[in-house]
């Protein structure tokens, strides 16, 4: 009798462990392209792709994701095709079935973007030849969404904020019926704010997917959405 019973206690403790997913088991993540809202002057056709890549890039760089290969996924359709052919070996035949689909769709959108260029003062002039300074500012923001494939939700949304500063030295050469300009700039304020949000997209998505949303790291990113929110509402007046 009592062997019965140890023995039934082991079969559901069985059971129950083979019902609960791995838990090493990492959110598989497929990244869309990205979209624009704004009259940002370096957006290209290109541009959707690029930050779809640099996302994914940094998704894998934060070990937390299973990070899906979308784009060239009609390359991969065709490497298996190919593999059943009888131009490939049996040895080295690409199995069917073994393609991952994704949990999630991460889609990200361009909302704001703004670059201010402003002269630093102290500008010298000796002859014809001038040496003057100035500041670049650049702020962007992106709406993430994170989209259930199951069942088309959105399960999360957030706006994701970066600003980089840098600054130039301009110099310039002045005849009389002759005048050329150049500048060096010791930094790229617009390079390094795309950079540093799609990063910070990567770390929200690493807190919010993976931690979950009573994390304690979310403490940080909803500090952040409130005073995005509070500056948002404070540039108009209601009345």
């Amino acid at each position: 009798m009592r062997k019965t019973v140890v023995f039934g206690l082991a079969v559901m403790l069985l059971a129950a462990v083979l019902a609960q997913p791995a838990q090493d088991e990492k959110p598989r993540l497929g990244v869309l392209r990205f979209t624009n809202n704004t009259s940002a002057g370096w957006w290209s056709s290109t541009v959707a792709h690029e930050l779809s890549d640099m996302l994914a890039s940094e998704l894998a760089s934060t070990k937390a994701f299973q990070v899906l290969e979308r784009k060239e996924i009609d390359a991969a359709i065709y490497e298996q095709d190919l593999s059943q052919t009888d131009r490939i070996s049996a040895a080295t035949k690409v199995k069917l079935g073994k393609m991952k689909g994704a949990k999630y769709l991460v889609a990200g959108t361009v909302s704001a973007y703004e670059e201010q260029t402003r002269e630093t003062g102290g500008g010298v002039r000796v002859g014809p030849v001038s040496l003057g300074g100035k500041q670049d500012k650049t702020y962007i923001a992106i709406d993430l969404k994170i989209i259930d494939t199951e069942t088309g939700e959105i399960v999360d949304a957030r706006t994701i904020e970066a600003e980089s500063k840098g600054t130039g030295l301009g110099a310039g050469l002045h005849l009389r019926n002759f005048s050329v300009q150049g500048a060096d700039s010791k930094k790229t304020p617009a390079g390094k704010a795309i950079r540093a949000c799609v990063i910070y997209c990567s770390e929200y998505l690493a807190c919010s997917l993976v931690k979950g949303q009573d994390a304690p790291c979310m403490k940080k990113w909803d500090k952040m959405e409130e005073k995005r929110r509070e500056r948002t509402k404070g540039a108009i007046d209601i009345r």
